[in-house]
């Protein structure tokens, strides 16, 4: 079977790695598109994934989001039809969904948030299974787009499942030159055109915090050239530098499992953070969604309100993965898409809907 890969951001090719692994060891023909947008081409690189760059990710603006929807879709329309792909895969991917409806391929679409508006209705409502958290109530995705009849909700967080076999490497401490008698402190600035994040000037004065205290190096992962670009001018220098941008793609998930401390306004570097058992402070300014919310209930994600509430101290836990789980379920839920087959909402009881 020919499948089709679409990874629009840079946690994409993480979360579906294991997928298209296993498909392919099961001798399906796995193809990858890539959006050009902040790091996303390079962990494609990172993780050895070979894929095709078809369009690149639009600034703010509805009508100018529109405008790189329809040009996108169209290049991949023209790309994908002469391949006669079976299945489509996504995380939430628009394109994905317009294309997949355009030359009738059955569609699967993966997510972990609920309130992103009408992208993910677009995503949702032409795939044929949508693949989520058991934390998010099923009512929740009925109103995202997705069906009941679609949902297939798995325990644990996506993460869970992507760093299944994932080995932390601390050479990634010594490629970006970091102290290891100093505090790591790893930080995702928000992202500057998603829809459903509001400002955030928090974001700012920890970095202002962070810049200021000699005892720590703080790594800030930047999302686009643009904020690359101010924090090198912001960056201090000299042996004791407190703010490093690294200047290409780097292990993250291993940076993250050594660090002391994350400090995140996106979703999914707060969650791998949790996954490894690393300390973490949500900045997100949007809406937070039910994985996140079920996260700070049990105390496992702190909500950031003042930068002076950061602990900034040595980590105590191990490293490594905390609850490890097998992606072969996933997988089998997207061969349902292929098939045209649902097996319905997966068996979980009120119970057992927690990221646990």
């Amino acid at each position: 079977m020919r499948v089709w890969v679409d990874c629009t951001a840079a946690a994409h090719p993480l979360v579906l790695r294991p997928i298209v692994e296993r498909l392919r060891a099961a001798g399906h023909d796995v193809s990858i598109t890539a959006r050009e947008y902040g790091q996303t081409v390079g962990v494609l690189e990172r993780l050895g994934l070979e894929h095709e760059v078809v369009g690149r990710h639009a600034d703010a603006g509805v009508a100018v989001k529109a405008l790189a929807v329809a040009t996108r879709s169209s290049a991949l329309v023209r790309w994908a039809r002469p391949r006669r792909f079976s299945l489509a895969i996504g995380h939430g991917s628009v394109d994905a969904a317009v294309v997949s409806a355009a030359l009738r391929v059955p569609l699967a679409q993966m997510q972990d948030y609920e309130y992103a508006g009408i992208q993910r209705q677009v995503a949702f409502r032409a795939a044929g299974r949508v693949l989520v958290p058991a934390a998010i109530p099923v009512a929740a995705m009925r109103r995202a787009g997705a069906a009941p009849s679609k949902l297939y909700r798995y325990p644990g967080l996506k993460e869970d499942y992507y760093l299944q076999d994932f080995a932390p490497d601390a050479g990634v401490l010594d490629e970006l030159g970091l102290d290891r008698e100093r505090l790591v402190v790893v930080v995702r600035p928000p992202p500057e055109t998603s829809a459903y994040h509001a400002r955030n000037p928090l974001y700012r004065a920890v970095i202002e915090r962070l810049a200021a205290e000699p005892s720590l190096q703080a790594v800030v992962i930047p999302r686009s050239a643009r904020q690359r670009s101010s924090l090198e001018q912001r960056a201090t220098s000299g042996e004791e530098r407190s703010l490093i941008v690294p200047d290409h793609a780097i292990d993250v998930q291993s940076l993250i499992a050594y660090a002391d401390l994350v400090v995140s306004a996106g979703g999914t570097m707060n969650r791998e953070a949790v996954a490894l058992g690393t300390p973490v402070y949500t900045l997100f300014s949007g809406r937070l969604g039910a994985v996140d919310r079920t996260l700070v209930e049990a105390g496992r994600l702190r909500v950031l309100r003042d930068p002076a509430e950061l602990e900034l101290r040595r980590r105590t836990e191990p490293v490594g993965v905390r609850s490890p789980r097998d992606p072969a379920p996933l997988v089998a839920a997207v061969l349902e898409a292929a098939r045209g087959t649902t097996s319905g909402e997966s068996s979980l009881s009120a119970g057992s809907a927690r990221c646990s």
